[in-house]
């Protein structure tokens, strides 16, 4: 554990230098979202009675708050972790010490779920500013962002360190863009064609979302919340002894 915080404090040492920008960003990116779909595009959906059943922006604004965990974490686990392979050969550098393969992936998860913790708190921040946390449960919305993070991360660095060629490009245009737009973020996936639904019900994104939507929204049931964070643990759980092996290879053979 000590070997691993050695590896996650290197890569804050890195984040130092461009905190200031990212907190920005995070800051003002969920204003714009929720101003521009949950209030503009919002007064078009609930014209007349709420054909979701609650307003547009109360349904749209948790289901962003997922995706930043995804998003985040997939910025994180793709380029840095291949430029710490590749490029800049950080994780050479700190084979050279005693840490070892487990600690460098432990502590770049470590590091991913800072990241996400950071970027949730701000976007929660905002959409209880915008009226959009109607429960007190909607607090455990901030460690089901991390967990989501941290599902895409894991498997996403084991990705990064397996690749021989790009492989950067695919992820985020056939694999991340899709699931930010169909796996239940803007629209129920309910309706989606058959096949489709299915697959969304797959991904996940969904399970992210739908678990943070209900703790926003105080719909949340013991059940299905456990279905949820099982099926994102079991994610984060498999990534990693993959991420261990794709290293391993890169790096100690």
């Amino acid at each position: 554990m000590v070997s691993s915080l050695r590896a996650y404090e290197y890569w804050l040492t890195v984040y130092r230098r461009v905190w200031r920008g990212t907190i920005f960003s995070s800051f003002l990116n969920p204003v714009l979202y929720l101003s521009a779909l949950g209030v503009g595009l919002g007064k078009l959906v609930n014209q007349g009675a709420h054909p979701l059943g609650i307003p547009y922006i109360d349904f749209v604004a948790p289901g962003m708050l997922a995706a930043i965990g995804m998003q985040v974490s997939a910025i994180e686990a793709s380029f840095p972790v291949r430029g710490a392979i590749r490029w800049n050969r950080q994780y050479h550098a700190m084979l050279a010490t005693p840490l070892r393969v487990r600690d460098l992936v432990a502590g770049h998860l470590m590091y991913v779920a800072t990241r996400v913790a950071v970027a949730g708190a701000i976007y929660l921040a905002v959409l209880a500013a915008f009226g959009t946390v109607h429960s007190p449960l909607g607090v455990l919305a901030w460690p089901a962002v991390v967990l989501i993070g941290l599902a895409f991360a894991a498997p996403i660095s084991a990705l990064s360190a397996w690749a021989e060629n790009e492989v950067f490009n695919p992820l985020f245009r056939f694999a991340i863009t899709p699931m930010f737009l169909f796996s239940g973020t803007f629209f129920p996936i309910s309706r989606l064609p058959h096949g489709l639904r299915e697959l969304a019900y797959a991904t996940p994104l969904w399970h992210g979302v739908d678990l943070v939507r209900r703790l926003t929204l105080g719909t949340a049931t013991l059940g299905l919340s456990l279905v949820h964070v099982a099926y994102l643990v079991a994610l984060v759980c498999a990534g990693a002894v993959l991420a261990r092996r794709a290293y391993a290879g890169r790096l100690v053979t």
